[in-house]
This record gives structure tokens, sequence and C-alpha cells, in this order.
């Protein structure tokens, strides 16, 4: 009975003794681990603040952020900005550690609003559109001078004498509406005297359907217009198709914006002469580059271009 007695202590003890340890190890691997979370740099928090209208230009743009964010271990979300709903005027105080603008309100009202992130000392990169600021803010996106000019440069390879050309903006694009000036600058500058007039300049909204209704409207007159350039990929599809249904193909010519599967095909087909590109993942993908670079540096390049090509049969 005693001998029991004494082999029961002994068990005991010896189950006492591993658990001890278990609870030794596991005490130790708890406290390496709050080290190591210590010694971890924390994950950034940025925002991007984007048009309400989401195309697919918007779309490759939000792409080519999460991408980078993937590959930095960064957070990242998107908000929309409405003049009505003042999202960008309370990003301030989200408590983000950066923020990505995309900013096509009235420039007067969005330097304002950006000032405010800059005065909460947080970091800021504009994309697509530049708003000229005493110091400058750091911006992705092309050059919409050169933009101007690869349209220019389209509408001369077309061989034709007396261009007269027409601009079609839209609300879908704000950040080339927003610069305009520097786009037809860039148009006139490529085309020089093959201008046979000034520049036209049209505008549509936001309905996928309105470069339809416009090119019916246009050309049931007499228009003189015989070139049409476009700054939106629907825009530029929309169009072809309304010049397609008029019989107006070969008098007409469009220069598209855009690389969708519809605006080359109708390039293939000879029915869009060119197509200017911009590649929005490559400005989504440098703004969270930049905004890192700034968070953990202080510094970034005041701008990067993300490039402009021009599309058109020989490029295929």
């Amino acid at each position: 009975m005693k001998l029991l007695i004494r082999l029961g202590i002994i068990i005991f003890g010896l189950a006492s003794i591993v658990s001890f340890s278990i609870s030794l190890f596991l005490v130790r691997e708890m406290y390496v681990q709050g080290i190591k979370q210590k010694g971890a740099s924390p994950r950034n928090h940025f925002a991007l603040y984007l048009p309400d209208n989401r195309d697919a230009f918007f779309t490759e743009i939000i792409r080519g952020a999460e991408r980078a964010a993937a590959e930095s271990g960064t957070i990242i979300s998107v908000h929309s900005i409405d003049p009505a709903r003042a999202e960008l005027a309370m990003a301030s105080y989200t408590g983000v550690d950066g923020v990505v603008v995309c900013p096509y309100l009235d420039d007067g009202a969005a330097r304002r609003q950006l000032s405010k992130l800059t005065a909460k000392k947080i970091p800021l990169v504009l994309i697509n559109h530049n708003v000229p600021n005493e110091q400058p803010w750091p911006y992705i996106g092309a050059n919409n001078f050169d933009v101007g000019r690869r349209m220019g440069a389209a509408a001369k390879n077309l061989n034709r004498s007396g261009i007269r050309l027409a601009v079609v903006y839209s609300d879908k694009s704000p950040g080339i509406f927003a610069e305009r000036e520097l786009v037809e600058m860039g148009i006139t500058a490529s085309l020089k005297n093959r201008l046979a007039a000034p520049i036209t300049g049209l505008k549509t909204g936001l309905n996928p359907l309105d470069a339809e209704a416009m090119i019916y409207g246009l050309f049931r007159t007499a228009s003189p217009i015989n070139t049409l350039v476009f700054t939106d990929s629907i825009d530029t599809v929309a169009a072809a198709q309304a010049l397609i249904d008029m019989n107006l193909v070969g008098r007409v010519q469009i220069i598209g914006f855009g690389n969708s599967k519809g605006i080359l095909e109708y390039i293939r087909k000879g029915i869009i002469a060119g197509s200017v590109v911009v590649n929005p993942e490559k400005i989504g993908y440098e703004a969270i580059k930049s905004l890192k670079e700034l968070r953990d540096t202080g510094y970034t390049s005041t701008a990067v271009d993300a490039g402009v090509e021009l599309v058109d049969r020989s490029r295929l």
C-alpha cells in the first residue's frame, strides 16, 4: 500500500514538473512575441480619395494602389469625393497615416481642403490632376500637355489638310477637363498650321450614352468638324458606334482615349484612327510607393510622370 502511495507521489511530481516546464515554455514564447511586436513597424493606413464616378480608369488606379499596398504591408481604404458630403474636408480628422487624392473640385476649393491635411502634417500625394500650390504637393500622373501633343500627333498622322477638330471632354474624366487648356495647347503645338479653325470644346456628362447623343445632334446638321478627339474610353466606343450607324466612318475621324478591347477592335477595323493611352494602374502603384516613402523618410519625388502612349493600327 505504501509502495502504491509512493508511486503515486512520484508520478504526480513528474506530471507537475512536465506541466511547469510547458508553462515556462509558453510564457517564454509569449514574451519573445511581445518583443518582436514592439520592435516591428506598425502597418500604415492610407486613404484614397477619388471622384464619385468610378469608371474603368479609376478601377485600374485602385488595382495598382492595392498591389503596391500588398507589397509594402500597407492598409488602404477607398473613399469618394462628393462636394455635397465634404468627405475630403473631413479627411484630416480620420487619423490616417497618409492620403492620395485625385482632386476634381474647383482648384481653390481643393487647395483649401488639401491645406488642412498639410497643416495636420498628414503626408499627401496628388494623382491625375495637379493643384498649384506655393509648396507643391507630390504629383503622380500624366502630363496633360503631353496628352494633347499625342492627340495632335494622331490627328497629324491622318495626312489630311484643313483639320477642323473638336475635343470632347467629359465629367467621367475630370482630371483632363480641369486641365483642358494644357490639352489644347499640346494639340495646337503638334498640329501647328494644319488646324483650319480654332479647336472646339464639347462636353459629355456621366451618362454613358451622352457621346452617342452628341454625335447624332452634331452631324444631323452640316457640321464643319471632321476630327473628334475623346478624353474618355466609354465616350470613344459610343461615338464610334454612332458614326457607324450614321455612315460617317472615314468622313469624320475619331481619336480615342484608352485601350479597352472595344477600342482596339475599332482601331483594327479602321473606324478609330488611334487612341491615347495613359497607364492608370501605374498611377495607383506609384502613388502608394511615393506616399510610403514620404511617410517613412519625409521625402519623395516632386513628380512622377506615368507616361502617355499612342496606339494605332501600326502598333497593334
